[in-house]
């Protein structure tokens, strides 16, 4: 467990008072194809590799 310091306190006081003065961005288009398109590649690699387990591997 970690110890917190009064330094750590204060400078995660100083990290949320900066995170609320941000300004909201939305994303960009080209930003927004990457996460779709990692998203899919994701899914598309971890049904692959289950074929594969379950093809050249199988359970005894």
């Amino acid at each position: 467990m970690a110890v917190e310091t009064a330094d750590s306190k204060a400078a995660d006081s100083m990290i949320a008072k900066e995170i609320e003065s941000m300004e909201y961005e939305p994303l960009m288009d080209v930003e927004k194809k990457l996460i779709a398109w990692s998203l899919i590649l994701g899914i598309v690699l971890i049904g692959f590799f289950l074929w594969l387990s379950i093809t050249y591997f199988p359970g005894k």
